[in-house]
């Protein structure tokens, strides 16, 4: 948030000062507002009036009394100034701390369009108004009071001239994506479509639901891996949609420490009943307890969370609490639990403790070293040879098996088969 816009030039005779100030001494004291300056102007001027080799160079941010002020300078040479030269500058002022990517293009935008101005009809310099006053204080007022409320704004400056100015939110970097992660998404993107959305994009939404990873999407959309890959970034860098992992029986789930909140929450375990309830089932009342027809409640809802532990496959926890878990859908249970922060996902990796001795040094293969047969032709590789090499590379304890089982388009059962071929390989759970 704007917390003050300034406008400082050069004086032939006063040197670098504030002309104009939103809000009215912000910047400068004025013996008609007993208001205290957000900072103060004097200690920094010449560096918000540089030199003139110093304007027309690019952004200049400085932070002082727990401000961030963001200007670019400009000056223009002619003779028609005095001392051959008009030097200005108009400054935001955001607090230190604050996020400012967002407002680094309109403090460009700002000072190169009144320069283009400037040069045209001398628009800020022909200007008599006093300090506080006038055309260009009035537009300072509005643009800070426009970014702040509204987070654009469209001022007109005269007759052929209009400022516009929008600021677009900036996003943090989305977090890797991989072919094995499966996209939920977080709105109904079917309502965000438009005639110029992506083809990719449009061939892929249908198939975004929480169960297909992004292969799997590729491939049931007949599109390109990699572009449906960037457009699913495209969609996590907005919050579209969020990643969880591949669903699947096999899998072990624990609680994190966030499982206090929802044994507290009744809010939280109504949500929860809600999303997980099957299409015959009730809805359990927010203090817990059964609401007449309901089949299960919040307590009980938690109890099965609270039971989910290391070592315990999710096949394993259905079996153990057959009747309560016939009373809900398992795969919107543990996905209610890893997108509320109350699950985490025990990811299985592979480790090959020692490598795998070579083919070529078989006892069968030192009589015969070049692998050839009796009539002269070289033998082929079996298929249990070649996946072996697949599997071979992410044997380094890096690789989950999630990854691989998409990669190499295999099961985890066919996976825990080939491993066993290896031999000491060791499977870890973290």
């Amino acid at each position: 948030m704007l917390k003050a816009i300034f406008f400082a030039t050069f004086d032939v005779n006063e040197g670098p000062k504030v002309l104009h100030q939103v809000p009215t001494s912000s910047i400068t004291a004025s013996p008609s507002t007993p208001a205290i300056p957000l900072l103060h102007f004097t200690p920094i001027a010449n560096t918000m009036i540089p030199h003139p080799s110093l304007c027309n160079i690019g952004l200049l941010h400085l932070i002082t009394s727990h401000h961030r002020i963001l200007s670019y300078p400009q000056t223009i040479s002619s003779p028609s100034y005095p001392r051959n030269a008009y030097t200005f500058n108009f400054c935001l002022v955001l607090e230190a701390d604050a996020e400012f990517s967002t407002y680094i293009p309109v403090v460009r935008k700002l000072n190169t369009l009144f320069r283009t101005l400037e040069e045209q009809s001398q628009f800020l310099s022909r200007d008599a108004s006093p300090p506080d006053t006038g055309k260009i204080y009035a537009l300072c007022e509005i643009l800070l009071e426009d970014l702040n409320n509204y987070s654009e704004a469209m001022i007109p400056i005269d007759a052929a001239n209009t400022l516009n100015i929008k600021l677009f939110p900036t996003y943090p970097p989305p977090p890797p994506l991989y072919a094995h992660h499966v996209p939920l998404s977080t709105v109904r993107l079917e309502n965000l479509v438009d005639e110029n959305w992506d083809l990719t994009m449009l061939k892929i939404l249908p198939w975004i639901n929480g169960v297909n990873s992004v292969k799997q999407i590729s491939l049931l959309a007949d599109a390109d891996f990699k572009l449906v890959r960037k457009a699913v970034r495209h969609l996590l860098y907005y919050g579209c949609v969020i990643l969880l992992d591949i669903f699947s029986f096999s899998a072990i789930y624990a609680v994190t420490e966030s499982i206090g909140e929802f044994v507290e929450s009744k809010e939280m375990q109504q949500e929860c009943a809600r999303y997980v309830a099957l299409a015959d089932n009730g809805i359990a009342l927010s203090d817990g307890a059964l609401e007449d027809g309901a089949l299960i409640g919040g307590t009980q809802l938690a109890e099965l969370y609270l039971v989910l532990r290391l070592g315990q496959s999710v096949k394993a926890w259905c079996m153990e609490h057959t009747e309560l878990v016939s009373k809900i859908d398992v795969r919107r249970f543990i996905t209610f639990g890893v997108i509320k922060g109350i699950l985490y996902r025990v990811h299985k990796y592979a480790f090959a403790t020692a490598r795998r001795r070579a083919k070529g040094l078989t006892k069968e293969k030192l009589k015969d070293p070049k692998g050839e047969r009796e009539d002269g032709m070289k033998k082929q590789e079996t298929g249990d040879e070649a996946g072996d090499e697949q599997v071979e590379k992410y044997l380094d304890g890096t690789h989950c098996f999630d990854e691989i089982c998409t990669d190499l388009m295999i099961s985890e059962k066919e996976l825990v088969a080939r491993l066993k071929g290896w031999g000491d390989v060791q499977i870890l759970c973290r």
